[in-house]
């Protein structure tokens, strides 16, 4: 089986890979001018020859780093999705108990509504996800690899518990937290919290009280 960071990587479409400062600058401006563009407008609107002329580099620089659209807009995901599974593996990296587990993983689901509330550009790509495969990949890996940390982090608070069943299950809530953010979004507000808040309901009810 592939490791999910194996999977993630073989969804980004291939792309050159910086190896020298004012390249990896060039990249970032790139990335940057691109979330600009798709914040604005929508990355159904956004063109390649759009970024180019606002980073201001031709055209055949940015397909030296970028073949296509789709890959700048994978590698912007990546970027929320890695920025995500550092705020998860720290909220859960001190769970010791129970109440201690209800407290942080209650506290994780607000903080990761709130990004998807905050961030424009991130709320535009994952309202694609499920038209791309390659962004379908990199999503499914992303549960996989923070599945693994909430499992962990369950594991240590009951010790004796099914380890295969715990990853399992880790696996599904994270997934159908991601799709209970999508939906939240593509609602009025009050719709979206209700359905935030009835979704961390449901799945703390799952980790902690119905733990055996």
């Amino acid at each position: 089986m592939n490791k999910p960071e194996a999977v993630a990587s073989e969804a980004v479409a291939v792309r050159r890979e910086p190896t020298q400062k004012r390249s990896r600058e060039r990249v970032e401006r790139i990335l940057g001018c691109a979330a600009t563009l798709i914040e604005k407008s929508g990355s159904d609107a956004m063109r390649m020859s759009d970024v180019a002329e606002l980073a201001g580099i031709s055209i055949g620089s940015l397909y030296q780093y970028f073949p296509d659209k789709g890959a700048i807009i994978r590698t912007l995901a990546e970027r929320y999705n890695m920025a995500g599974q550092v705020c998860i593996a720290e909220g859960l990296e001190g769970v010791r108990d129970r109440p201690g587990l209800r407290r942080a993983f209650g506290e994780l689901i607000d903080t990761y509504y709130a990004m998807f509330l905050a961030e424009p550009v991130m709320r535009d790509i994952w309202s694609g996800t499920q038209a791309d495969t390659a962004l379908r990949d990199i999503s499914l890996a992303d549960s996989r690899i923070n599945g693994a940390v909430l499992a962990q982090a369950r594991a240590r608070v009951d010790p004796g518990a099914d380890r295969a069943k715990l990853e399992l299950s880790s696996f599904l809530i994270m997934q159908l937290g991601e799709a209970t953010m999508r939906l939240a979004i593509s609602v009025e507000r009050s719709e979206g919290d209700a359905l935030v808040e009835h979704f961390k309901h449901l799945v703390l009810r799952e980790m902690v009280e119905d733990q055996t």
